[in-house]
């Protein structure tokens, strides 16, 4: 997705011909088979763990690595895996969004034009949504020793917030709702 901003705004004339039917295909499925394999292989870590004791955890999602901590085995090797796909698929994806950003920004700089700061803003206010989203994202799976009270604060944040602020973005962007 991140090349279709940059295409888009950069080389708006090419952008048909650059991003044909078959690329957005390929994106898709291989963010599908990414996704797929990352879930279906920290699931099956989980079925294999033996549990017992209490089955209750203290957090508002069932997320993994709270979830680990309930086997009554080390998860140590887990929670390196976890740290190792998680934190590193999510860090990837924002540095990848990152710099599209920081190129799509340069180029709107050398262009001056009402398009320009239209772009601009909206850049901006996407910029903000990503950042607003993977960084309690990255925080929680790259540092999982983290106090479980901030971790249930920063997952409301990325899970109920930041989705939240996207339709509140573009409705205050509407010149309808600016005029009135």
């Amino acid at each position: 997705m991140w090349q279709q901003w940059y295409i888009a705004i950069c080389k708006p004339l090419r952008y048909a011909s650059i991003i044909s039917t078959q690329v957005c295909v390929a994106f898709v499925l291989s963010s599908w088979i990414v996704g797929v394999m990352h879930s279906m292989s920290q699931v099956i870590f989980a079925l294999t763990l033996p549990f017992c004791g209490p089955n209750q955890i203290d957090s508002f999602f069932c997320d993994l690595p709270v979830v680990f901590q309930l086997a009554c085995v080390d998860t140590y090797v887990l929670g390196l895996f976890m740290i190792s796909t998680s934190g590193i698929i999510a860090l990837s994806c924002f540095i990848l969004l990152f710099n599209s950003y920081v190129i799509v920004l340069v180029t709107i700089k050398h262009h001056s034009s009402r398009g320009s700061s239209k772009a601009l803003s909206t850049c901006t206010a996407h910029f903000i949504v990503v950042f607003m989203f993977f960084g309690p994202c990255i925080f929680i799976y790259m540092w999982p020793q983290n106090s479980f009270v901030i971790e249930k604060i920063l997952s409301v944040f990325y899970t109920i917030f930041t989705p939240i602020l996207n339709p509140v973005i573009y409705t205050l962007r509407n010149q309808e709702v600016n005029s009135a």
